[in-house]
């Protein structure tokens, strides 16, 4: 359905996936990075993303085309880490694109964020190595 059905979030055919109200500044600003193609393939509900995660090492099950990932990256900064998984090929083929330029435009010496094709449930065999994790997110996938 993601990546196959929809190819933008212009494409959802109901509002329950939807972003109510206005960000705060903060999120405004790391949003306003985020490369377009990734936010017009964005079907997530407003922000999964909490304040003060500095050098922190966050997964994102079930990342989609990554924006809460490419969002998080600026928020850890150089020092942490973002993995997101996502199960789809159309998803994960998006994610990845803009990872190097993104993180570059960031000033990081290297990318500090990956996206991982396999199924949230089998995190091991997508490459996610146990106890590398700080803080875990999902918007619109665990409920």
């Amino acid at each position: 359905y993601y990546g196959k059905v929809l190819k933008t979030s212009q494409d959802l055919k109901t509002s329950a996936c939807c972003t109510a109200g206005t960000p705060p500044n903060w999120l405004r600003f790391a949003l306003a990075r985020v490369p377009d193609e990734i936010l017009s393939k964005y079907y997530g509900c407003g922000s999964t993303l909490p304040t003060g995660i500095t050098g922190l090492d966050v997964l994102d099950l079930g990342s989609g085309s990554g924006r809460d990932c490419y969002v998080a990256s600026a928020l850890v900064g150089e020092m942490g880490s973002v993995t997101g998984v996502e199960m789809t090929d159309e998803q994960i083929a998006v994610s990845r694109k803009h990872v190097a330029s993104y993180t570059a435009a960031l000033g990081f010496k290297k990318p500090n964020l990956r996206f991982l094709k396999g199924y949230i449930e089998c995190l091991d065999k997508a490459g996610v190595a146990a106890n590398s994790i700080d803080l875990v997110i999902s918007n619109c996938v665990v409920n």
